[in-house]
């Protein structure tokens, strides 16, 4: 009984501070997280890339357009 006293008093059941529960309630929920393959990852990265270079090329051919028509309603 003593004993578990010293240890209350000494801090050896303290518990952590903000900033290292954050740590390591982080830490554990990555070892969770299911994360894709090498092969996946630069799949989908080639996707991304792929629809990014599309979508600019749309908005940049309707923002042509728009120019082009608003300049000849406008002149």
């Amino acid at each position: 009984m003593a004993n578990k006293e010293k240890e209350e008093k000494s801090g050896a059941y303290k518990q952590p501070n903000a900033i290292r529960r954050y740590v390591n309630e982080t830490v554990g929920e990555l070892r969770k997280v299911s994360w894709p393959t090498r092969k996946e990852a630069t799949n989908l990265t080639i996707v991304v890339l792929v629809v990014m270079f599309i979508m600019s090329f749309y908005l940049g051919l309707l923002d042509f357009i728009f120019l082009r028509l608003f300049a000849l309603l406008f002149a």
